[in-house]
């Protein structure tokens, strides 16, 4: 007699808007045999012409984010602005979705948003396992008070839920100082879309120097890219102060500061008046071209004051780029490698930043080097870990309903 193939367990993934690095991991989820994941969206954010404020622009994202999804769209999301706080964006609506959704676990991305909260609350109602998955860690700015605050309401609010999706070891080591046991704990590394940014990065060398050109490159000087928001936060200009000092060493390279921001004005007045360097502003560049442009570059820095994560990082090494990163930021813990793919310094660190660069830009031989190690590290940080990771989170929490049941 033959016998239906079990059900697949439906997990439902509340997130704010569809984000450009979450959707390919859906996706990878549903090809699996065993889990379906279904995006539940607040609002429809990136899809539509709403500003970015690190941007400080209107666009859309140029990459399809909704098909092999089935995603679900909370009442409301149409009109409904992307504003993250505890008590905005509840969107009720959700407490009928995930009450309505048959799902066997819910994932909130962090607890930023009222909505989420109202999905842990229905979850709970409904005896559905609650997952957090998020991107902080200790190393992140706070002010004493907030620290104080901070530890014994999470430490209450998290013995709550029932799994901790862990991106990396920064983010284990928070869940840890805020109580979680290592029971609750899952590997499901923050990644991005590795083969789209490989496959697509690779270019013969005509297609390379025709990109280069366009950036406003035309020798064969390396170029140091800097690819994010151009935002205090993510200190730009100690890019272009690095750059002046090791100029005056004799290391000459190409700086292509590409993104946009509030800092524009201020980075176009720098290289205005350090007209000796290199420095060029190709613009904002949206998710098909992104590849191409880590590409054409030879080497990839992140001089930020501190990031939760940095998934610009996981992209820049599929492209086969080496790093050179402060520490500050969440990434470079597990994905930067000091002398193997890169260097890091200290996020403020002028002179730390002129000698990473500086071992690479003059070192050929290194720069190829470590951007192999760059490569097939990142191989390694891909969305097969992350449905690994949730496949045992579901088989443990499921454990344990069956023993309290028991």
């Amino acid at each position: 007699m033959a016998h239906d193939p079990p059900r697949r367990k439906r997990v439902a993934f509340v997130a704010t808007h569809p984000i450009q690095y979450f959707a390919p991991m859906y996706r990878r989820i549903n090809d699996s045999d065993d889990i379906e994941a279904v995006p539940i969206y607040l609002t429809k954010h990136g899809m539509r012409d709403d500003v970015d404020r690190g941007f400080g622009r209107a666009f859309n994202w140029d990459v399809d984010l909704l098909s092999g999804t089935n995603p679900i769209f909370v009442r409301g999301a149409d009109t409904r602005r992307l504003d993250t706080g505890v008590t905005h964006m509840l969107a009720p609506g959700i407490w009928q979705v995930i009450s309505d959704g048959a799902f066997d676990a819910v994932v909130i991305h962090g607890h930023g948003v009222g909505a989420n909260h109202v999905a842990t609350m229905a979850a709970k109602r409904r005896g559905i396992p609650v997952f957090s998955l998020c991107d902080t860690h200790l190393g992140l700015p706070r002010s004493a008070i907030k620290n104080a605050v901070r530890k014994p309401v999470m430490r209450a609010y998290y013995a709550m839920l029932d799994g901790f999706l862990a991106i990396d070891s920064p983010n284990r080591a928070f869940y840890r100082a805020m109580g979680v046991p290592d029971r609750k704990l899952f590997d499901f590394p923050f990644t991005v879309d590795n083969d789209r940014f490989m496959s697509a990065a690779i270019m013969t060398d005509g297609e390379r120097q025709a990109f280069r050109a366009r950036l406003g490159v035309h020798d064969e000087r390396p170029i140091v890219l800097f690819a994010s928001k151009f935002t205090p936060g993510k200190n730009p200009a100690h890019l272009i102060y690095a750059q002046r000092m090791l100029q005056a060493r004799g290391r000459d390279f190409h700086l292509v500061l590409a993104g946009a921001g509030e800092m524009e004005t201020k980075l176009r007045s720098l290289a205005t008046a350090n007209p000796d360097l290199s420095i060029h502003f190709p613009g904002f560049f949206n998710q098909s071209e992104l590849p191409r442009l880590f590409g054409a570059c030879d080497i990839f820095s992140l001089p930020a004051r501190a990031e939760a994560w940095g998934l610009v990082i996981n992209e820049a090494m599929c492209a086969g780029l080496p790093i050179v990163a402060s520490q500050e930021i969440g990434a470079v813990t597990d994905l930067v490698r000091q002398g193997v793919n890169g260097a890091t310094h200290r996020a403020g660190d002028i002179d730390g930043i002129a000698e990473a660069l500086e071992m690479l830009v003059g070192n050929p031989a290194a720069m190829k080097s470590m951007g192999q190690a760059s490569r097939e590290m990142i191989s390694q940080w891909s969305y097969d870990r992350c449905v690994a990771g949730l496949r045992e989170a579901l088989r443990a929490t499921s454990r344990s309903v069956t023993t309290t049941k028991a």
